[in-house]
C-alpha cells in the first residue's frame, strides 16, 4: 500500500531546516452552504491546515526556490475556487520574484462541492504556469499518491521536469469514478507511476527521501550561474588521411564510446529525462540536464547501446529531441546534440507516425533556436535521423565521426547495384571529418588516438573539453549574432564564394 505524504512532510524533505515562510493568508471565502461549511471546518481540524494547498518559499542548498504543496486530509486535496486562487497567486508571486517551482500536487481533483465554477478553476491555474515558463523560470513537479482529474491534467502535467512518487496512483479518471460509470474495474497496472515513466508520460520515479538531491541536481544547471572553471587545452593533433571506409567500420565498433560514456566521463550534474510527456519514449535517444565544465546544457543525443539492427529510431525519438530543443528555448539554456545513428527506422509504423514530418519540424526548430546550440557527430552519422540533430552554432566531430545521406551500402544499392561499392561510396561522397571540415559541415575535429574504443575515458574527457570550450565562447555573443550566424552559415553551405 502507498503511504499518502503529507504537505509539511514535502516541505521537511526538500528544503533547508527553518527557511519555509508561508505566503498564505486566509482562504477566499466562497460562501459556502451549511453543511459545505461543516465539511471545510472538519477538514481544517482533522489535516491541520485550512485548505487543501500550501504554498510559501524556503530554500534548497541555499537557493530560494517557491513551494506548493496539496494536503490530501484536507478534502482529498481536492480544489476549489479558494485553493485555485492561492496556487494562482503563489505562482504569480514566484514570476515576479524570479523564482523557480516546485510543485507537489495530491488530489482527488475538482472539488464537487463547488461544481462548475470550481472545475474551471484549472484554467487559471494553467494560464500562471504558462507566464511563469514564459518568464524563462524552472518549474518542476512531484506527483505524490494519488493524483487524479483536473489536477493532473492541468498544472500536474505542465512541469519542464515531472517526478513521482514510487507507486503512486496518477491518472485523468479516478478509479472509483470509472467503475461507477462503466461496471467494471479500470485495467490494473495503468494509472501507477511507473508505468507512466516506462510510457514516457513522466521524467522518473524518486523516493521521496531522493527528492531534495534530484531538486538541487537540477537546480545546478537550471538556476546556479555558469562556474568558470579551468578547462585544459588540448594538444593539435594532424588528423591523418585514412580511407572514409575505415573511419566507417570503426565507428561500428561494439565498444565504440557513445552519449553515456560522455556523461559518465564529461559531465557533471546530470539528471536523466525521459520521453516526450506525451505517452511517447524511445530507448534510441537519450535526453539529459547536465554540466560541460561548469557550462549548464539541455543534453539530447542518439544513444547507440539502445539501437541494433532491428531497433532504430523513429518518430517518437524525434519528438523526445524536439521536447529537448523546447526546454532548452523556455529554459534559456544551450542545447548540447549528439549524433551516433546507423540509421532512422524503415517501418510501416515509423511511416504511419510521421517519421519524415518529424525530421523536417527538428531540422526547422533548430536552425531557428534562440538559444546557443552545439552537436557533436560523435560515430555514425546515417540519413535524416544524423541531419535531424545537425545544425547547430558549432558542429564538432570526432576523427572517425561521419555523415552520409545513407549508410554507404545504400548509397552502393542505389548507384550500383550492389552493396560491393559501399567503399567506393564513402569515398566519393565526402563523408569522413577531414571532408566535412573542408566543405564547412563541421568547425573542428575532435582527436581519436588513434580510436575511440581503444581510449573510451580519455576520449570522452576530449569531447567533454571540446564542448566546454564552445559553450563558453558562444556565451560572448548575442542572440542575434548567433543566429545570423547559423542561417547564414547554411543558407551558403556548398555554394562556391564566386556565385
Amino acid at each position: 500500500m502507498t503511504a499518502k505524504i503529507s504537505a509539511n512532510d514535502i516541505l521537511d524533505l526538500v528544503l533547508d531546516p527553518g527557511s519555509y515562510r508561508s505566503w498564505d493568508s486566509a482562504p477566499v471565502d466562497t460562501r459556502p452552504d451549511e453543511k459545505y461549511r461543516a465539511d471545510l471546518e472538519k477538514a481544517t481540524r482533522t489535516s491541520g491546515v485550512d485548505e487543501s494547498v500550501i504554498t510559501g518559499t524556503g530554500t534548497v542548498r541555499g537557493r530560494p526556490v517557491a513551494v506548493i504543496a496539496c494536503e490530501f486530509a484536507f478534502l482529498a486535496g481536492s480544489i476549489g475556487v479558494a485553493a485555485a486562487e492561492r496556487i494562482a497567486s503563489a505562482i504569480e508571486r514566484a514570476t515576479a520574484e524570479g523564482l523557480p517551482i516546485l510543485a507537489s500536487p495530491t488530489s482527488g481533483g475538482t472539488r464537487m462541492q463547488e461544481g462548475t465554477v470550481a472545475f474551471v478553476q484549472m484554467v487559471k491555474i494553467a494560464a500562471a504556469v504558462a507566464a511563469h515558463k514564459a518568464a524563462h523560470l524552472p518549474y518542476l513537479v512531484y506527483l505524490r499518491h494519488p493524483t487524479t482529474g483536473g489536477v493532473f491534467a492541468s498544472w500536474g502535467s505542465l512541469a519542464h521536469i515531472t517526478l513521482a512518487q514510487p507507486g503512486a496512483l496518477i491518472g485523468f479518471l479516478g478509479p472509483r469514478v470509472y467503475e461507477a460509470l462503466y461496471g467494471e474495474q479500470f485495467p490494473e497496472g495503468v494509472q501507477v507511476a511507473e508505468n507512466l515513466y516506462r510510457n514516457g508520460v513522466i521524467d522518473g520515479v524518486v523516493e521521496p527521501g531522493r527528492l531534495r538531491l534530484l531538486v538541487h541536481r537540477a537546480f545546478r544547471v537550471l538556476v546556479d550561474a555558469p562556474d568558470d572553471l579551468p578547462i585544459a587545452q588540448d594538444r593539435e593533433d594532424t588528423i591523418p588521411e585514412a580511407p572514409a571506409w575505415q573511419s566507417v567500420l570503426i565507428t561500428r565498433r561494439r565498444d565504440r564510446p557513445g552519449i553515456r560514456q560522455l556523461l559518465r566521463h564529461a559531465a557533471t550534474e546530470q539528471v536523466p529525462l525521459s520521453g516526450t510527456g506525451q505517452g511517447e519514449t524511445d530507448k534510441t535517444i537519450l535526453l539529459s540536464l547536465a554540466r560541460f565544465r561548469g557550462s549548464p546544457c539541455i543534453l539530447l543525443g542518439q544513444d547507440r547501446s539502445g539501437q541494433s539492427a532491428t531497433v532504430t529510431m523513429g518518430p517518437a525519438a524525434l519528438r523526445e529531441a524536439r521536447r529537448g530543443m523546447r526546454l532548452a528555448e523556455e529554459l534559456q539554456l544551450p542545447l548540447v546534440l549528439v549524433i551516433d545513428t546507423l540509421g532512422a527506422s524503415l517501418s510501416q509504423e515509423a511511416e504511419e507516425r510521421g517519421l519524415a514530418p518529424e525530421i523536417a519540424r527538428c531540422i526547422a526548430d533548430l536552425v531557428t533556436l534562440r538559444t546557443p546550440t552545439v552537436s557533436v557527430l560523435l560515430g555514425q552519422g546515417s540519413g535524416g535521423g544524423a541531419l535531424a540533430l545537425l545544425p547547430a552554432d558549432r558542429v564538432l566531430v570526432a576523427q572517425h565521426g561521419w555523415l552520409a545521406p545513407l549508410p554507404p551500402e545504400g548509397a552502393s544499392a542505389i548507384v550500383h547495384r550492389d552493396t560491393a561499392h559501399a567503399p567506393e561510396m564513402a569515398a566519393a561522397q565526402g563523408v569522413r571529418a577531414l571532408d566535412l571540415l573542408r566543405d564547412g559541415v563541421v568547425d573542428a575535429i575532435v582527436p581519436e588516438r588513434p580510436d575511440a574504443a581503444d581510449e573510451p575515458v580519455e576520449f570522452s574527457k576530449r569531447v567533454g573539453r571540446a564542448i566546454a570550450r564552445e559553450l563558453r565562447d558562444l556565451t560572448s555573443l548575442t542572440e542575434d549574432q548567433r543566429s545570423a550566424a547559423r542561417i547564414a552559415r547554411y543558407r551558403n553551405l556548398g555554394v562556391p564564394s564566386d556565385s
